[in-house]
């Protein structure tokens, strides 16, 4: 047994919380991974976009995987910004807004973002005018995707972010230095708090994430399903 462990009993308790916290945020990442590339496809295949997937590094840090969605995010809010400008120069005032009113009917809008893309992209497709109504006319993925951006940089800021994401694999011990290069209580204690608070709101934040986005792509696949059929 480790003198630390003597010293303090609880030591042995408190470092399988740290790996339980540890799994639990990746998880909680690998999630946002895959959402993320899921509206990256959609945005590719129907609005004429060009954004690369993204994949986890499993040799980098918590910091790095967090910059790598946040880049990506970027990305995807700047395509967005863009679609919204072209929308606005190309529509009328009363038609832009109508396409923004969260309490119109989305057929309406639908048909008013049709006739913007058979101009911006060349033909008329009614699954990049549905995609847009899910992105400009409804706040809710823009409001998830900030929301996230934020939580993922307090992440890569903390002292969590220089932690790396493949040391479960490793025995205990070496888990326990990679994590916090000592066994000390306070160290155990201040990293188990850290993991605690990030991944409250952290969960929460990427199941609406997954949520908005799954809602959106699986409406644009199924209405490409019933096209191709």
């Amino acid at each position: 047994m480790a003198l630390s462990d003597l010293l303090y009993p609880d030591n042995p308790k408190r470092r399988q919380e740290v790996i339980r916290l540890h799994q639990e945020l990746l998880d909680c990442m690998s999630v946002n991974f895959l959402a993320t590339n899921e509206l990256i496809g959609v945005l590719n295949a129907h609005l004429g976009c060009s954004i690369a997937h993204i994949q986890m590094r499993k040799t980098g840090t918590i910091k790095e995987n967090c910059d790598i969605i946040i880049q990506a995010m970027g990305e995807i809010q700047q395509e967005v910004r863009k679609i919204d400008k072209e929308m606005k120069e190309k529509l009328e005032p009363m038609l832009y807004q109508k396409l923004c009113d969260i309490k119109e009917p989305e057929v309406g809008k639908i048909a008013i973002a049709h006739k913007v893309f058979s101009i911006i992209l060349g033909e008329a497709t009614s699954t990049a005018g549905l995609l847009a109504v899910k992105l400009i006319g409804s706040n809710v993925i823009t409001n998830t995707v900030s929301k996230l951006v934020t939580l993922l940089a307090q992440i890569g800021a903390s002292v969590l972010g220089g932690i790396g994401i493949a040391i479960l694999g490793l025995g205990i011990d070496v888990v326990l230095q990679a994590i916090l290069g000592a066994v000390e209580r306070d160290q155990l204690l201040a990293s188990v708090k850290s993991y605690e608070d990030h991944l409250a709101e952290f969960k929460t934040a990427s199941e609406k994430y997954s949520c908005a986005i799954n809602e959106a792509t699986s409406v644009v696949k199924h209405k490409t399903q019933r096209v191709a059929f």
